[in-house]
């Protein structure tokens, strides 16, 4: 019998499905092992997330935005915090923008580590994951130092950020059965500021990521698992609103730092990868390069921060909590610091939207204020959503196998999809 002569039929893939990135679930319609179309099924992870933000105040909203694209943890934040400052009519310490700038392209760091490592492991590439979670690690470690938390820091504020750059970087205790040489090795680059630290990151990330190019850039499986795989042509690419390296990999040189530029990002120097081809390979190569540009990004805002100490926060106590030392002192801070804890502060009426370039895309807020201490409504537009609407149509007269490939090569995280 003819292999075309085969009936069709539906696989189900995911949502337990290890490659599925979250709690995607696909019904995958099959003509022996070609792919016909897919029927993208959502909603198995929905936390109303955007209306559990209605029933709080502002303040406690931020801890929400970690939650969301859970890689990306600042980024998300950072759309909600201009957001607000927008609607307050306020800015920021530029101290605490470069702080900002500095942890978003960090945040960048992070999810494209995440990414190319959890790809490469989709597709066979063992060794890729465990240089690329070394890496992130040690990013890790910054976010732990600013906030007390790894992943979801709530650490920026309308105003500013919650606390400047530490000093001195927390040491590693020694463990059962570590040896003073390996607790030696850990805390090499420790003990003194976290810019040093980070220099220091700076120093020897080249390498690592000069390894992982070496490992993967001509390596024959992986050029045949992504070239001319899902290509996505400009004009689907926009029609279909699509961001970030996806758009970019399809041509077009769209990146919000540099078209609608917000914080300090016009006073920085960087450029913007585009590729043409479209396919999985093209989106693999703009991430690449976007983790060189960030690395230039961080070493511009780490010279800047060295040469201009200053505040961190906007002087306005209605707004923002006062210093703890004050609160425990002061009856008038201490009255402040009650009511924004317990109160929080109020919007004017307004409706604005507010974007930022998240590492997957467009990620933006939108914010309806009736003037009290919590949204009247709010809209998030999350980054990966449209790139998740075009898996359809990248995949038909596909193998099975390049499913997996074309998932991870968007790049998708359930918790803004499904929020």
């Amino acid at each position: 019998m003819n292999r075309n002569d085969k009936k069709p039929y539906v696989l189900n893939f995911g949502p337990q499905h290890p490659a599925a990135h979250g709690v995607l679930r696909l019904l995958i319609e099959m003509q022996g092992e070609r792919v016909v179309d897919i029927d993208t099924h959502i909603g198995l992870l929905h936390r109303g997330t955007e209306k559990l933000i209605e029933h709080r105040t502002y303040q406690q909203s931020i801890g929400y935005m970690d939650r969301l694209d859970y890689v990306s943890m600042l980024c998300n934040e950072h759309a909600y915090v201009l957001c607000l400052e927008k609607a307050l009519h306020i800015d920021p310490p530029k101290r605490a923008q470069y702080i900002r700038v500095l942890f978003d392209e960090i945040t960048r760091l992070l999810n494209h580590l995440l990414w190319l490592g959890a790809h490469g492991l989709d597709v066979g590439a063992m060794s890729i994951f465990l240089y690329c979670f070394h890496a992130r690690e040690t990013l890790m470690d910054c976010y732990e130092a600013v906030s007390g938390s790894r992943m979801h820091a709530t650490y920026y504020r309308p105003g500013g950020v919650h606390r400047d750059l530490p000093q001195k970087m927390p040491l590693y205790k020694k463990s059962p059965g570590q040896s003073d040489q390996d607790l030696q090795r850990l805390n090499q680059d420790r003990g003194g500021s976290m810019i040093d630290f980070l220099e220091s990151f700076l120093e020897r990330f080249p390498q690592t990521l000069s390894l992982c190019e070496n490992l993967l850039h001509e390596n024959r499986i992986w050029k045949q698992r992504l070239e001319n795989i899902g290509i996505l042509n400009l004009e689907d690419a926009l029609s279909y609103g699509c961001s970030g390296p996806i758009l970019r990999a399809s041509g077009y040189q769209w990146d919000l730092r540099k078209n609608q530029p917000y914080s300090v990002y016009p006073e920085l120097d960087f450029d913007v990868p585009v590729r043409t081809q479209g396919d999985c390979y093209a989106r693999y190569e703009v991430r690449i390069q976007e983790m060189k540009e960030s690395m230039r990004l961080i070493s511009q805002c780490l010279e800047w921060l060295k040469k201009n100490p200053g505040s961190i926060m906007i002087d306005n106590y209605k707004l923002t909590p006062p210093p703890y030392e004050k609160a425990q002192v002061h009856m008038e801070e201490m009255i402040h610091h009650f009511k924004f804890y317990s109160e929080g502060y109020s919007v004017p009426p307004c409706e604005l939207y507010t974007a930022i370039e998240h590492p997957k895309g467009e990620f933006g807020v939108y914010l309806c204020s009736d003037g009290a201490n919590k949204p009247y409504r709010l809209k998030i537009r999350a980054a990966g959503y449209p790139h998740l609407a075009i898996l359809s149509k990248l995949a038909k007269g596909h193998l099975l196998a390049d499913v997996v490939t074309l998932i991870g090569s968007l790049d998708i995280v359930f918790g803004e999809i499904d929020r």
